[in-house]
C-alpha cells in the first residue's frame, strides 16, 4: 500500500491513470454528481491535480481512486479513504461518488463494501466514518447497506451540516 487494486464481480478500484483524467474532470464538473459535495469544481485545477496523481510513483495512503466497470472498461466513479479531522479527532472517511449513468445499479454499495473490508482487514483500521449531507438519501442508504450506522448530526468547519455515520470493527 499505497498502490491500490481492488476487484469485485463487476468493478475495479485502482490508482489514477492518465487515461482516466477526461472522465474524472467530467465527473467532478457535473452539477448532479457534485450537488451534495459543494458543487462543480474548476476543470483546469482538476486536470492539473489528476495529472499529478497519475504521474505520482509514490501515491498517498489515503486518497480517492477511479472505479472502473470491468465489462465496459469505463471509469464510472470514484471511491476512497480520506484523512479528516472531525470535532478535533482524526478520522478516516470512506467516500464515494458516481456518474449519473451508474446510479441505481448497486455499484456504490459493491465497491464501498470491498474498500471497507480492505481498510479493516489489510490496513488494520478499526473505525471508518462517512460524512453525508442530510438531503443525500442515496448516499445514506449506501452507508447503511454496508454496515455504517448514523451516530449524530455535526457541523463542519464553515458551517455545513453533515450526518456522521460510523462503522467500527467488532
Amino acid at each position: 500500500m499505497p498502490h491500490i487494486s481492488l476487484e469485485t464481480k463487476r468493478l475495479l478500484l485502482r490508482n489514477t491513470k492518465a487515461e482516466d483524467i477526461p472522465a474524472l474532470v467530467k465527473m467532478w464538473t457535473d452539477i448532479d454528481v457534485t450537488r451534495f459535495m459543494g458543487g462543480p469544481r474548476n476543470a483546469t485545477l482538476l486536470e492539473k491535480a489528476f495529472k499529478e496523481d497519475a504521474s505520482n510513483s509514490n501515491p498517498l495512503l489515503y486518497d480517492q481512486w477511479p472505479v472502473i466497470e470491468k465489462t465496459s472498461g469505463e471509469m464510472i466513479g470514484y471511491c476512497g479513504l480520506l484523512d479528516k479531522e472531525v470535532e478535533g479527532k482524526q478520522e478516516i472517511e470512506l467516500v464515494y461518488a458516481f456518474m449519473p449513468s451508474a446510479w441505481g445499479k448497486g455499484f456504490a454499495t459493491e465497491i464501498s463494501s470491498a474498500l471497507r473490508d480492505y481498510a479493516l482487514n489489510k490496513m488494520r483500521l478499526r473505525r471508518l466514518i462517512a460524512l453525508i449531507e442530510p438531503e443525500n438519501e442515496a448516499s445514506a442508504r449506501v452507508a447503511e447497506r454496508i454496515g455504517f450506522h448514523l451516530d449524530r448530526k455535526i457541523i463542519r468547519p464553515g458551517g455545513a451540516e453533515r450526518m456522521l455515520y460510523i462503522f467500527e470493527k467488532q
